[in-house]
């Protein structure tokens, strides 16, 4: 789901970092920028200045699906369900086959497309179309590392807001509006590799942006340059329409911000109209959200409330209560609330601030993937503590208004019944952390998919179809691919590290060709030549029932089979100032996100209590001891 990026270092055979390194590198995982500060010299190239040069995204050939398809197929299923799918391929891709007749409208769709034939199908079947409640299943979470000072250790009652956490909170509040005028204005430095320019659009997309139930499906509204003045800030279920920018986008310092942010709570600590907590719809199942919405925008009140909700700049959430010290509990936080309270979950980024100082963010992901949001993460908490901008003077500001919602009778009812819902899916959640620092250099992303690989075999005694996500930036618009990290090579190796009788050469050469075969994969998926997304369009490009009766390759069982990934991984390196997670997005999968940083190696495995084959706590013990073994042999 989340973009990938690894730091290369020495434990790997020399002979594959000699080999793939260097274009690993710089070409798979190159955030220019990523340095932890925001560079801005306005004597380089615009922000977006290179986007005219930057390729369209190719249509691989069908015959280059086809081969890297069955490869793909080759360590999941018997021979004779292989064979039954390599029939169908062959059938669908042969000449005069419906095959041809879907990649010729494939490339007739990408002639009308403005930048991109898979742009739009991806937005909207990825995430869109998806009605299931976002909370879990698309949303992500991220926590940021402790403020320089720390957080506060006492004890704090709930119910406390305290002096440090809102001046991290207008800390933060600060740092993201610098970022914004910086993209606006196109001050941040177009991103290149060696092989050319990165795409730099989904930029736009962070600030001033938010998904909108509705029906069939969702919509997504954004804009730029994004000039809105206002934020909302939640605390206690009551939403505040919060300015924090003058005319013309003027600055304010930090403790202004601090006074606006200390209104609210003043506000809410003296009333006595607490508004149902709306925001609880959010993590709602779409269509019943959708409806509510409906209902809910039909009253001029609620319509203006909502339209102010959409526009703000982004959101953030106080909450009067801090977590256990335990990193198992803290970021469940960050994750669900414990119970979706206090939360607005369509906001493309929403900013939470505990009492003792911890925080952290949830993001919405249909409209980017975790490289932008992550090279802003890593410019706000870097910059900690916050200073005032320049030019900055206190200027008279509105004063925080709360928003006062007008209920029809039906209301109370779906919140109520929301929040059931909601608490059964954040019950089922098994989320734990493993952070492994007991060496301090890491391999490349390569190395982590194997112990991945290797730990999955080890606890359930075979393979499984896996899934992480490579950057198809470097085309106008581009998002992923699948890398379909389990191969013939990574099988003969986790089959042959545990094997007594196999020397340590032998594995040796089992892990060196494992490694090769996903840094293979990873370049052709980067390349836009992977398997899924090509395979989505062509089967976007069925018409009739007639042509659909025929498609075999999409009924056949090995295609949806292939694509369960029990492991869904991503790579949101480097995790210095943050490391995240999210969902597993099977019922009987786990979802793995991992961070590599200058100290280690910070993982969160996500699984559902409801299948009794998965269990993250056991998950991560195998893994840790997976990365124990391959320390000791490699």
């Amino acid at each position: 789901m989340l973009i990938t990026r690894a730091s290369l270092v020495r434990i790997l055979p020399n002979t594959i970092i000699k080999r793939h390194s260097q274009y690993l590198y710089k070409s798979l995982f190159p955030i220019v920028s990523r340095n932890f500060s925001l560079q801005i010299d306005t004597e380089k190239p615009k922000t977006f200045s290179n986007q005219h040069i930057i390729p369209r995204q190719p249509i691989p050939t069908l015959q280059e699906t086809a081969e890297r398809y069955k490869k793909s197929l080759l360590p999941i299923f018997r021979s004779e369900d292989y064979a039954r799918a390599v029939n169908v391929i062959d059938e669908f891709v042969k000449v005069g086959g419906l095959g041809e007749v879907l990649q010729s409208r494939l490339h007739e769709l990408d002639k009308f497309e403005k930048y991109s034939w898979l742009e739009n199908l991806w937005l909207n079947k990825a995430y869109l179309e998806w009605r299931e409640p976002t909370l879990i299943n698309v949303n992500w979470w991220c926590e940021f590392k402790d403020h320089p000072n720390g957080i506060l250790k006492q004890t704090l009652p709930k119910g406390q807001v305290t002096d440090f956490q809102i001046n991290r909170a207008a800390g933060f509040i600060s740092n993201l509006l610098s970022f914004n005028d910086a993209i606006n204005n196109e001050l941040i430095p177009p991103e290149t590799t060696r092989q050319g320019p990165l795409c730099m659009n989904q930029y736009r997309k962070q600030f001033g942006t938010s998904r909108i139930a509705d029906f069939p499906s969702d919509r997504i509204i954004s804009s730029w340059p994004t000039t809105a003045k206002h934020i909302i800030v939640l605390f206690r279920d009551q939403i505040f329409n919060v300015q924090v920018l003058g005319e013309g986008g003027a600055r304010i310092p930090i403790k202004d911000i601090e006074r606006q942010l200390k209104s609210i709570v003043e506000q809410v600590n003296n009333t006595s109209e607490l508004q149902l907590p709306i925001g609880l719809l959010t993590a709602e199942h779409r269509d019943i959200w959708a409806a509510a919405r409906k209902s809910l925008e039909s009253i001029p009140e609620n319509r203006f409330n909502l339209e102010v909700i959409d526009t703000a700049l982004f959101c953030v959430a106080l909450d009067d209560y801090s977590t256990d010290s335990d990193i198992d509990i803290t970021h469940h936080n960050l994750f669900h609330a414990f119970n979706g309270r206090n939360r607005w979950f369509d906001k493309s980024l929403q900013f939470i601030v505990q009492s003792n100082g911890r925080a952290g963010v949830n993001g919405e992901h249909s409209p980017a993937d975790a490289v932008i949001p992550g090279r802003i993460f890593d410019d706000i908490v870097s910059k900690e503590p916050a200073q005032d901008p320049k030019n900055s003077y206190s200027i008279s500001l509105p004063v925080p208004k709360h928003l006062k919602w007008v209920n029809d009778s039906s209301l109370e009812t779906v919140i109520n019944k929301a929040q059931s819902n909601i608490q059964k899916v954040i019950d089922n959640v098994d989320s734990v952390l493993l952070h492994y620092n007991e060496y301090a250099k890491f391999s490349p992303d390569a190395f982590v998919q194997m112990a991945l690989q290797l730990a999955y075999y080890r606890q359930y005694g075979e393979p499984c179809p896996t899934y992480e996500s490579a950057s198809t930036r470097g085309f106008l618009h581009g998002r992923t691919e699948t890398v379909r990290s389990c191969s013939v090579d990574s099988v003969a190796f986790t089959k042959a590290f545990d094997d007594k009788d196999i020397k340590k050469e032998q594995k040796l050469a089992l892990f060196t060709n494992a490694i090769k075969a996903h840094i293979e994969y990873m370049i052709s998926a980067t390349n836009g030549k992977g398997v899924d997304r090509h395979l989505l369009g062509l089967r976007c490009q069925i018409q009739s029932e007639e042509e659909k009766s025929r498609a075999h390759i999409f009924t056949d069982p090995t295609y949806i089979q292939s694509m369960y990934f029990k492991l869904s991984s991503s790579n949101m390196s480097p995790g210095d100032y943050f490391y995240g997670g999210f969902g597993a997005v099977v019922p009987e999968g786990y979802g793995v996100n991992y961070s590599i940083g200058k100290e280690g190696i910070k993982f969160s495995i996500s699984s559902y209590k409801t299948c009794k084959q998965t269990d993250s706590v056991s998950f991560r013990k195998t893994l840790k001891n997976v990365f124990d073994d391959l320390r000791a042999s490699l």
